[in-house]
């Protein structure tokens, strides 16, 4: 028990000395999810739009798989963009495989299914006295989407902080296709497996505080963006 009380001690003060490797690690892992969670969500959204205010054949069997896709497992995907950008694979001469823009890639993919189908459950369950109404007052198409995106804000805020968490915490697909390189593509889940792994337990330790701060961080924003609105 006091090899674990000294290991904590030993990680609040790699926290708060602002050790080097401690930040450099957790920065990237921000970059990166931060800019994938964003382009998954300007992809997702109206994605979501499309599939909720448009009938075609095979759309109860797309809605299913998005929502079957929310555990899609990590090493899956990273397995699949690994294949996808090796030297062998379609876009390898993108040369993204063991970059910090695979990575981003891979984390996209894994976050776009829950950015969908929450979006989508949150319009289609709108109330359509809601729809009528925005209709009636002469919207039009543009007009109309901004205004049921506005009624269904809080879930979008909240599938995002959704998404970002999902992505943030995820190890198996960033060692695949990051392949966990020191000052290149390490971030703090890969860094916490690996170190604990080889003992260094107070380092793994200084970056787990960091990670669940980083999640009471997101947490905190997303709140007060409902508050203020």
């Amino acid at each position: 028990m006091s090899e674990i009380i000294d290991g904590f001690i030993t990680a609040v003060t790699l926290v708060v000395t602002l050790n080097p490797e401690v930040y450099e690690i957790a920065f990237r892992s921000i970059y990166i999810t931060f800019t994938a969670t964003l382009i998954a969500s300007v992809i997702s959204i109206p994605l979501a739009l499309y599939l909720a205010f448009h009938d075609f054949r095979g759309k109860t069997s797309i809605v299913n798989l998005i929502h079957t896709l929310y555990a899609l497992p990590t090493v899956l995907i990273g397995l699949l963009v690994f294949l996808m950008l090796s030297r062998q694979g379609p876009l390898g001469f993108l040369g993204l495989l063991f970059t910090p823009a695979g990575m981003i890639i891979g984390q996209v993919i894994l976050v776009i299914p829950i950015l969908v189908g929450l979006t989508y459950s949150a319009v289609t369950s709108l109330d359509p006295i809601v729809k009528d109404t925005i209709i009636s007052l002469g919207a039009d198409y543009m007009q109309f989407l901004v205004s049921i995106l506005r009624e269904v804000r809080f879930v979008i805020y909240a599938a995002i902080a959704m998404a970002f968490g999902r992505a943030i915490s995820e190890v198996g697909a960033a060692i695949i296709i990051g392949g966990n390189i020191k000052g290149f593509t390490r971030i703090l889940t890969t860094a916490i497996s690996l170190e604990t792994s080889m003992g260094n337990i107070e380092l793994s330790m200084a970056l787990g505080i960091i990670l669940l701060f980083i999640a009471l961080i997101v947490n905190f924003v997303m709140t007060s963006i409902r508050r203020g609105d």
